[in-house]
């Protein structure tokens, strides 16, 4: 099919432009930026004047549910949901039933999101057997079966000999293994960041020092093993400045944080909502201020979802009872476009930190526009609102953002030039 797109405001992060002109594609690609080629003709146009068009957002962290939680979600439903949140990739965690570490699980999960059609999917392989942290999971196996990196979320290692020796294999095939770095003893039995609110709602606390004792060691393990490391899911200014010393040292790591923590605190939690508990735990100002600060001088590079819907009965127990998690890929461009409202990113890093940030981390072809690659693109009206929860579109509807207004309305997906979603 011939499709052109007319007079966006086209801005693609990783070449710099940024400028209102037309896009052009056909067979599933950008074929051109500006003139019609010679001889092209548009089967379909869309009159995008007023409107940006964009990569397509690349979310490195979306539960999808399946297989082994049907209550929860579905490959159909959340990749919906991430399509009319202007997503067109995805990368999909390891925590599924059974675990993602057989090509087995990992073929099905790729064979149903290509049933779908909503979004592309690229599954993050078990770094050890059932995320167990004791025997290393079948890494090149899973690799071959479509598995674009590799890691154990908050499961940690208990045996950091066994760590090594899984970073150090890692690095010998030159694999991407993502850290979720939070020191378990630590952690264990805590419910919010240990501080002035979890005392006085009487709520045992997890300190800024779980994330900041299992990131220094885990970085002196990349040091040592030389495996390109990705950190997800940063929540404190401390443990960014940890990233930033690494990288400066030339120390191939990257970093996402998860978009709720650029715009929550733990104050948030003064009401007991459990639409509030997520894990790792949502931290003071101070820490808020410094991952913003750290998403605008790119220290860290991508902005995610960490998407994790639940069924309406698990958060309904009282606080400490609930499973963590927020429900938010829907939302992921409306979100987002608060922090250019806010004045804190322009527009055009935004859009980086959605789309060729995470994408050159995990190394996804995915997060440009250029001629002759994919047509993966988000075209949204900035200034138009999008009031959360009004369609939805997830079977996760734990999300505290419902009814309120949010800037941008993402009106067309595209994955490969086939509209996925329209407003």
């Amino acid at each position: 099919m011939k499709l052109s797109i007319l007079g966006a405001r086209v801005i693609d992060p990783s070449s710099g432009l940024d400028q209102v002109t037309d896009i052009h594609v056909e067979a599933c690609k950008i074929v051109a930026l500006g003139a019609a080629p010679a001889g092209f003709v548009a089967v379909d146009t869309i009159d995008a004047q007023g409107l940006v068009a964009a990569p397509g957002l690349v979310d490195l962290n979306v539960a999808l549910r399946e297989p082994g939680y049907s209550r929860k979600g579905s490959i159909i439903s959340e990749t919906r949901a991430a399509a009319a949140g202007g997503v067109t990739s995805l990368c999909c965690p390891p925590k599924t039933k059974p675990v993602l570490d057989t090509s087995a699980v990992a073929e099905l999960i790729l064979d149903r999101a290509r049933e779908a059609g909503n979004t592309k999917v690229f599954p993050i392989g078990a770094l050890s057997k059932g995320l167990d942290g004791e025997q290393l999971a079948e890494l090149v196996a899973l690799r071959d079966a479509g598995c674009v990196a590799f890691g154990n979320g908050l499961e940690s290692f208990r045996n950091t000999r066994t760590l090594c020796r899984a970073l150090e294999y890692a690095a010998t095939f030159d694999l991407t293994v993502i850290f979720n770095s939070q020191d378990h003893d630590l952690a264990e039995g805590g419910l919010a960041h240990e501080g002035p609110t979890a005392s006085f709602l009487g709520l045992p606390g997890i300190p800024e020092t779980a994330e900041t004792v299992a990131l220094a060691r885990d970085l002196l393990l990349v040091e040592q093993s030389g495996v390109r490391a990705h950190f997800s899911q940063l929540t404190s200014a401390r443990g960014v400045a940890l990233i930033a010393e690494a990288q400066k040292r030339g120390l191939p790591v990257t970093a996402d944080v998860a978009l709720y923590q650029l715009i929550l605190t733990d104050e948030a939690l003064i009401d007991f909502s459990s639409l509030y508990h997520v894990q790792p735990p949502l931290r003071t100002r101070t820490d808020r201020d410094g991952l913003r600060e750290a998403v605008k001088t790119g220290v860290i590079s991508a902005i995610s979802s960490h998407h994790q819907p639940h069924e309406r009965d698990a958060k309904l127990a009282p606080f400490g009872a609930t499973e963590p998690g927020i429900s938010s890929v829907e939302l992921l461009l409306p979100l987002a476009m608060t922090l250019v409202e806010d004045g804190l990113l322009d527009l055009p890093t935004l859009l980086a930190r959605l789309s060729a940030g995470p994408a050159e981390a995990l190394r996804l072809p995915a997060g440009k526009l250029a001629v002759g690659g994919a047509a993966d693109i988000v075209l949204f009206d900035p200034a138009a609102s999008t009031v959360a929860g009004e369609t939805w579109l997830s079977k996760g509807e734990n999300c505290p953002f419902m009814g309120h207004s949010l800037p941008g309305v993402v009106r067309y997906t595209l994955v490969d030039g086939r509209i996925s979603h329209q407003a």
